[in-house]
């Protein structure tokens, strides 16, 4: 029998080749006038020109567009708090972001802190409730990973380092914009990378406890896309049907996890992200490679289904070994040696598993983490080789 859902609201979608040269017009159907816009960029997009094209449409259209690209890593507090005061100096009317996960929940929250008149800690982990009304937001992602451009959370670092989020609907994007033109010269490494973060958001969203029967729809897909274009998009990064896939893939995983969320693995990567600087997508993928086994054996029939999507026989086991061999066929390192953390002090790292900004993550898994669980998956994760 079909359980009870409910399905959020999703942003305006558009996709295909070329498609950022629409993004000054898109703004104006969203302002219904020329308006001052923060283009919250990649910096590394600048060489490209991708910056520059976005700057140039929006001029186009009558919009004053400015750039605001001093950021690098993960989004921080204090990054953002600087960008909101850029934004309200300039008297911003939309904010378009232009990049990665960095930039998009970056741009996310800063079209809230703008309307607040309030700094990025104000609404961590939802102790301030959001303002009814943001400055409209236009999602451009040139990786595809996060799924963000689509979901009503930002994650970003609190002043003491710690990674927590901020969630709600006025977070969500007015509009997503996905061209795949503009994912063309992300590296091997970075490719891999987040793709499999958006392939964990996919698995994650339908097996853990808030899993729905429509969510799959959107899980499925973004499973099949990616695990059959990751390697080619690694491999032969001006496939542009590749990297379309990839696109599409991470941001139907973004609306999957928009209603279901995330489980172990993100607890996991969050976890390690406040011991050492590992790139997210990375640690998310080690996370789910030590522990899918484990979260498996007590949600059999999910997994069966992933692994069926993923082109495997409809077996648990199937879904592991798929995962396992995409990982590795990947190439990014598997090992933690030599990143900074205590390896042989895996108790630090299941203290953090435990931590309050953490427990959503754990409490949505679909087998049940104990506090005895926590030090053998920890074990786990630093055991991979």
């Amino acid at each position: 029998m079909i359980g009870q859902f409910s399905q959020n609201a999703m942003p305006e979608i558009v996709f295909g080749p070329g498609r950022l040269a629409e993004i000054g017009d898109r703004l104006t159907g969203l302002t219904k006038r020329p308006v001052s816009v923060l283009i919250v960029a990649d910096p590394a997009l600048a060489p490209l020109g991708i910056t520059a094209s976005a700057y140039e449409a929006l001029g186009r259209a009558g919009h004053k567009p400015q750039i605001f690209d001093r950021f690098a890593g993960e989004p921080k507090s204090s990054t953002i708090d600087e960008a909101t005061e850029a934004a309200l100096a300039m008297h911003a009317g939309g904010i378009v972001g232009l990049g990665g996960g960095t930039a998009l929940d970056t741009a996310k929250l800063i079209a809230a802190c703008a309307a607040a008149g309030a700094t990025a800690e104000t609404f961590a982990l939802c102790k301030s409730p959001l303002p009814d009304e943001t400055l409209p937001v236009i999602a451009v992602p040139t990786t595809a990973g996060t799924g963000s451009e689509v979901t009503a959370t930002s994650v970003f670092s609190n002043s003491a380092g710690v990674k927590v989020w901020a969630w709600g609907v006025p977070l969500k994007p007015r509009l997503a914009l996905l061209d795949p033109e503009l994912t063309i010269a992300v590296p091997p490494f970075v490719t891999a990378s987040t793709g499999l973060d958006a392939l964990v958001h996919a698995i994650e969203a339908c097996t853990n406890r808030n899993r729905n029967d429509l969510a799959d729809l959107f899980s499925h897909r973004a499973i099949a896309l990616i695990a059959a274009n990751l390697g080619r998009a690694t491999e032969e990064g001006t496939d542009v049907a590749a990297r379309g896939a990839l696109l599409l893939g991470s941001c139907l995983a973004g609306l999957a996890i928009d209603n279901c969320g995330t489980a172990l693995a993100h607890n996991i990567s969050h976890a390690l992200a406040a011991l050492a600087p590992i790139a997210h997508g990375r640690a998310t993928a080690l996370a789910m490679l030590a522990t899918m086994d484990w979260v498996a054996e007590g949600a059999p029939e999910p997994f069966a289904q992933v692994a069926l999507a993923m082109g495997a026989t409809p077996e648990p086991s199937s879904a592991v070994a798929a995962f396992d061999r995409l990982v590795r066929s990947c190439k990014i390192k598997i090992s933690l040696e030599g990143e900074g953390l205590e390896l042989n002090r895996p108790e630090k790292l299941a203290e953090h598993m435990a931590a309050p900004e953490n427990a959503p993550m754990r409490k949505s898994t679909r087998r049940t983490v104990g506090d005895d669980d926590l030090l053998l998956l920890a074990q786990k994760v630093y055991a991979l080789r």
